[in-house]
């Protein structure tokens, strides 16, 4: 499935309500507890959704429309979150990633793209050559990866506590 203009932006846009039904005005035992050594709580993945709407999706398309595969995208910091979130609430990177999104999706119908423009080539500084296709369709799976992360770092919470059941709970294998 190549990436859909009208139905896609309709996932991305959605993205900031449900991450916020799932955390908003919740104590931070749960938003900041994370699933062990070297992994990320509510705050934490939030933080680097928006960091992903300041570096990579839309200056990423850009990259691909104005230069093609002659200039590779920037490098992405996967860890950015840590120092831009600092001094935060949750419910401020909530609103801050609400508004961000807001503005990308804009900007995403600001570049009139049509379904030819998919097949773009564009230069990924690891991957190689990638098309804007599937820059955009990482941009719903990653939403949606993020989506699924939060659920099983707040679901893990109880791994030990649902005793026998846990055998019938994917989210705590």
């Amino acid at each position: 499935m190549s990436f859909d203009l009208v139905a896609e932006p309709e996932i991305l846009r959605r993205t900031p309500r449900i991450v916020a039904g799932l955390v908003r005005d919740l104590p931070e035992t749960w938003t900041h507890r994370n699933e062990g050594e070297g992994t990320w709580s509510v705050f934490d993945i939030l933080g680097h959704l928006i960091h992903g709407e300041d570096a990579d999706w839309i200056p990423r398309a850009r990259v691909i429309l104005e230069h093609g595969t002659s200039r590779a995208f920037e490098p992405f910091d996967r860890f950015a979150q840590f120092e831009a979130s600092k001094g935060k609430t949750l419910s401020q990177l909530l609103d801050e990633f609400a508004d961000a999104r807001t503005r990308s999706l804009a900007q995403l119908a600001d570049l009139g793209l049509t379904p030819a423009d998919m097949a773009r080539p564009g230069k990924h500084p690891d991957l190689g050559e990638v098309t804007l296709g599937q820059l955009l369709s990482t941009w719903v799976a990653h939403d949606l990866d993020h989506i699924a992360q939060i659920a099983r770092v707040m679901a893990k919470s109880h791994a030990e506590d649902v005793g026998p059941w846990k055998a019938y709970l994917r989210v705590l294998k």
